[in-house]
């Protein structure tokens, strides 16, 4: 659950944490040796405090520990907003060069800032557009910095500058605190990001897209409560029609069989392994050492108890491979949302995880691009598919994680080694199964 953290075990770097462990919540840890996340999270931090929330309370306005600029290869956990993890990152690298500088000495200090303070009522949600990001060393050294600089243009531009003592004195005990700013200007840039289309854990769940033409809010819960909001629309995932128009009416969603560069079929076949894997564990069969040629075997004794998602898939894919009938897929079929991916737009991460939500037996796509809830999935699956998708983690995605994204956002060889030919587009897009949600 908690890989590719960074590991903090030098008397050095714990103290540092302390250091700003203290400044943000007055806790320190006693811990000697632990993990810390993009935010300098640690779970082994949280299971001493008591508290998995320690710099996140009220899951809003998070707060981070930056001991290295290496952080920001890290997950970030426990994450109520979906943006949190991209504007941490994009912080880190729009600063690198400083933050590499500050972090040889202390610990950078922060918290992600938005006018919001408490979300218990949704309508809070339309106030967090833009987060501004407020960080310091634990000795000050920015805020020291920032009083020289004013300090200095002072001492340019008052005539009697060179005769006030008090001024010079001052400055001289800054830039012993800051370091010498003519050679090493100590500033960080691109503090404030926007934050207008996200997934929230807060109310249940809520994908919010206010840059779409007709702001639409998504529940994973119920409406109730939610009718007063102000949005053009307001959807439950069981609002199936609703959703497919929505994402196809604004252009944030592509067929998988349309997408560039990638090997559908093998895609397809991949999506349906995994849901018969799912119906082979409610069955209670055994799952151990399967390959390809078992999970057909598995398919076609238990076909009867296969979901509907199942069956629409294996008519694409007998399309798609062999030039069987042509499937139609209407957005009321189970297999629909499985038959699509994101469009290369900058929702396309919002896009997937409402996506992974709404095609939860693809697992891969929901370890991917929706973590927090596929663990409470997995809390709930029998052992023998527990098992099965950890090895299959392990095997095919931790060890190559770039090929196993590529599978499903860009190309994966067919088991052949060999590239099928690409479906014809014209009748893709005149009468591909996601046409029943286009208008003519």
């Amino acid at each position: 659950m908690f890989g590719n953290l960074y590991r903090v075990d030098s008397p050095a770097l714990v103290e540092r944490y302390n250091r700003a462990l203290m400044h943000l919540t007055g806790k320190r840890t006693a811990l000697s040796e632990f993990h810390v996340d993009l935010s300098g999270y640690s779970p082994e931090v949280g299971d001493e405090l008591g508290d998995h929330l320690y710099l996140n309370h009220g899951g809003v306005n998070r707060q981070f520990i930056l001991l290295t600029t290496e952080q920001k290869r890290c997950p970030l956990l426990n994450a109520k907003f979906s943006t949190s993890r991209e504007i941490l990152r994009n912080f880190i690298t729009d600063n690198l060069a400083q933050l590499f500088a500050l972090t040889a000495t202390d610990a950078v200090a922060g918290e992600l800032v938005n006018s919001v303070i408490d979300i218990s009522d949704p309508r809070r949600l339309f106030d967090v557009r833009r987060v501004v990001i407020e960080a310091d060393t634990t000795t000050g050294t920015l805020r020291h910095a920032e009083k020289l600089t004013r300090l200095v243009d002072r001492f340019k531009s008052e005539p009697d500058a060179w005769f006030d003592d008090v001024l010079i004195a001052e400055m001289i005990g800054l830039a012993q605190k800051s370091g010498d700013l003519t050679r090493n200007p100590v500033r960080l840039k691109a503090r404030e990001y926007e934050q207008a289309d996200f997934w929230t854990a807060h109310f249940g769940g809520l994908y919010l897209f206010q840059s779409v033409d007709e702001t639409t809010l998504i529940t994973a819960g119920e409406t109730d409560g939610l009718e007063d909001l102000p949005v053009k629309r307001l959807l439950a995932l069981s609002d199936r029609n609703r959703i497919a128009r929505f994402l196809t009416d604004n252009g944030l969603v592509e067929p998988i069989l349309r997408a560039r560069g990638i090997d559908a079929a093998a895609i397809l076949r991949q999506k349906m392994d995994f849901i018969v894997i799912d119906a082979a564990a409610g069955a209670g069969l055994d799952l151990a050492d399967l390959d390809r040629a078992d999970l057909r075997r598995l398919a076609r004794t238990n076909a009867d108890v296969l979901p509907g998602a199942y069956h629409g898939l294996a008519h694409l894919l007998s399309w798609a491979s062999s030039g069987g009938d042509w499937p139609r897929i209407t957005s009321e079929d189970p297999a629909y949302f499985y038959t699509l991916r994101a469009a290369d737009t900058p929702l396309r991460d919002l896009v997937n995880m409402l996506l992974a939500e709404l095609t939860p037996l693809d697992i891969r796509q929901l370890f991917i691009c929706h973590k927090a809830l596929f663990y409470r999935h997995y809390a709930t699956w029998p052992e023998a598919k527990q098992a099965y998708v950890a090895d299959f983690l392990a095997r095919e995605y931790q060890v190559d994680k770039a090929g196993a994204r590529a599978a499903l956002f860009g190309h994966e060889p067919d088991m052949t080694g060999e590239d099928p030919p690409p479906p014809p587009d014209d009748l893709i897009r005149r009468v591909g199964p996601w046409g029943a949600v286009r208008r003519s």
